[in-house]
């Protein structure tokens, strides 16, 4: 089997769908010899911030010189991103061969696993080839019923910030939802937590009394901002003096203080990470599509936020790093997202809107969200191509102006495959 025989074997219509439940995953597992069972895990949920905040932790774990997985999703560019160590994704060839050895153990099996399902299992027997000291394992979505929660007792469990997404699945409360995010705490293993509003921190809360899992909060009142500009931030939390991170917005910093109170966390859990190597590992965070600028003379903001939180998130970084400029969205949504809720949030910042349509079969067409942007009074135009809209929208802002490409981590690939070119 070769690599693109894997993906194309991966991505196969059998495969496809979302049933809840670990039973598939298990069994799975269960006939590769449990890879999972071979490695220690630090396991993070959450509906932002939680790819963020896993990329910082897995980069400061490599600099304390640990063999560190990190397992995300989706991925940007390419499929092999979405599981690396020490920062270099699975090669072609590992991708293959393990692919080949659970191919015919999932084509065994009466009720077939999901396509998130089979990737998960080809993870975890990635990391557990590689040697894997330590593995930050990012949840899909929700966390109870997530396959990554197939994992017996983590180091530590880790809640990054809640906000409304996949209310068909999880809930149509953030209550609901850090219901089902809670479900990753498991009996005995800490617990950390972001800031998170009271009755939000009460759920997560009672879950971890009921699993006798110590629970620690990041506390954002002792995030201490220094400098902040285009090349990145500095800032101080608690014991931790002039860190700096590469990563915008301060939005960051939040998903920063998270990290450390982690580490302290893993710290006390034996994984030895002094203060330089957290210094160094912040520093050479990289985490693609967030808020990241890939072009200059206009400026051009790639960013994969798809629901209203990570929205207003966007327009408020947008007003702080490009005050004054003239800005344009560039926006393509899936169908299913709540995209007027995110149009409300971009509006406070645009000038003008370009709409396009992400690589997906759940896409929303580009002209029906023009047809729907049109509410809000101002110029937008819809393109058949990212590429055209890309420069559409770079001669709308002008030199002086600037550009942010938001709503999917589908188009987000694609635009930064047409500046890296």
């Amino acid at each position: 089997m070769t690599a693109d025989e894997a993906i194309d074997f991966i991505h196969r219509k059998l495969w496809l769908g979302s049933k809840p439940g670990l039973s598939r995953t298990k069994e799975l597992l269960q006939k590769m010899g449990d890879p999972q069972d071979k490695l220690r895990f630090v396991h993070v949920a959450g509906t932002n911030g939680k790819g963020s905040t896993s990329a910082m932790l897995a980069s400061a774990l490599k600099c304390a010189g640990y063999r560190t997985g990190l397992y995300t999703s989706p991925y940007i560019s390419c499929f092999n991103e979405r599981m690396q160590v020490n920062g270099e994704p699975i090669t072609d060839s590992e991708l293959a061969e393990i692919t080949g050895f659970c191919a015919p153990l999932a084509l065994s099996m009466e009720d077939a696993p999901t396509e998130f399902e089979l990737v998960t299992a080809i993870a975890f027997e990635f990391f557990h080839r590689r040697s894997c000291d330590v593995v930050v394992l990012e949840v899909g979505m929700g966390g109870r019923l997530d396959s990554t929660n197939v994992i017996k007792a983590p180091l530590c469990s880790v809640i990054a910030n809640i906000g409304l997404d996949h209310t068909r699945e999880l809930g149509d409360t953030v209550e609901k939802i850090a219901a089902e995010k809670a479900g990753i705490v498991k009996q005995g293993c800490p617990t950390v937590i972001y800031d998170l509003p009271q009755s939000v921190r009460g759920v997560i809360a009672a879950r971890c009394a009921e699993r006798d899992s110590c629970l620690t909060a990041a506390d954002f009142s002792k995030i201490e901002p220094i400098s902040d500009g285009l090349a990145g931030q500095c800032f101080s939390y608690k014991e931790y003096e002039r860190l700096k991170l590469p990563l915008l917005g301060a939005h960051q910093l939040q998903n920063a203080a998270v990290a450390l109170e982690t580490i302290a966390v893993l710290r006390s859990q034996g994984l030895e990470t002094g203060k330089e190597s957290v210094r160094q590992g912040f520093l050479s965070t990289k985490w693609p599509a967030r808020f990241e600028i890939v072009s200059e003379s206009p400026y051009f903001v790639v960013d994969g936020g798809h629901n209203p939180q990570c929205a207003e998130t966007v327009a408020e970084s947008l007003k702080e790093y490009f005050p004054g400029r003239k800005t344009v969205v560039m926006f393509g949504v899936l169908a299913d997202k709540d995209y007027m809720g995110l149009a409300g949030f971009l509006n406070e910042a645009a000038d003008a809107f370009i709409t396009i349509t992400p690589p997906s079969p759940r896409a929303l067409s580009a002209q029906e969200l023009a047809d729907k942007l049109r509410v809000f009074g101002k110029p937008v135009e819809a393109y058949g191509s990212i590429e055209s809209a890309i420069e559409a929208a770079r001669a709308l802002a002008g030199k002086n102006g600037v550009v942010c490409s938001v709503g999917s981590l589908y188009s987000a690939g694609a635009v930064r495959s047409y500046f890296s070119k």
